[in-house]
């Protein structure tokens, strides 16, 4: 894949989420997707990642902006840098009450290209920042990120019951 290619494919990809045209966003990714949630787990596959869409579309609200491309030589790879700017629609288990609030958070992403598709997702942002936003002044300790168990990833306590670890901004 060449680098344009590369770049019109992930401008495409934010477009269909701003949208919320799930159908053509999840076209975009392979059928054995690879999507690195922030500060929690991985999880493979385009169905998985749908079912982490709704999850996410029912507690956020959100739209992608500030977007920037960066594409390497040959295009199998690519990083986003972007602002999400959201609301907390619904609480998330184990997060802050939502209440309507919103947020602007930069953020981050990591792409491996294959086919033309999305072979790989790796989101990044501050948590605690999200936190704060929400209004979470005083993170109770079993929200605060620690290291996993047997892993050098962080992760945020309790995520075994909170896989989306939000906010997500796939």
């Amino acid at each position: 894949m060449q680098d344009e290619d590369t770049r019109k494919l992930l401008e495409n990809y934010y477009a269909a989420f701003n949208r919320g045209d799930w159908s053509v966003f999840l076209d975009m990714l392979t059928d054995d997707v690879i999507h690195d949630v922030n500060q929690s787990g991985r999880e493979v596959g385009r169905e998985v990642f749908g079912q982490f869409m709704q999850r996410m579309n029912r507690c956020y609200s959100e739209q992608i902006a500030d977007i920037a491309i960066m594409v390497a030589p040959g295009g199998a790879r690519a990083a986003v840098e972007f602002t999400v700017l959201g609301t907390y629609l619904k609480t998330d288990e184990g997060l802050p009450e939502a209440t309507g609030q919103t947020y602007k958070l930069p953020g981050g992403a990591f792409f491996d290209i294959r086919g033309g598709k999305v072979a790989r997702v790796t989101n990044y942002y501050n948590l605690q920042d999200w936190l704060r936003q929400v209004g979470a002044d005083t993170v109770p300790a079993e929200q605060r990120v620690r290291e996993a168990p047997n892993t050098a990833e962080p992760t945020l306590a309790g995520s075994q019951a909170n896989p989306t670890a939000r906010p997500g901004a796939a």
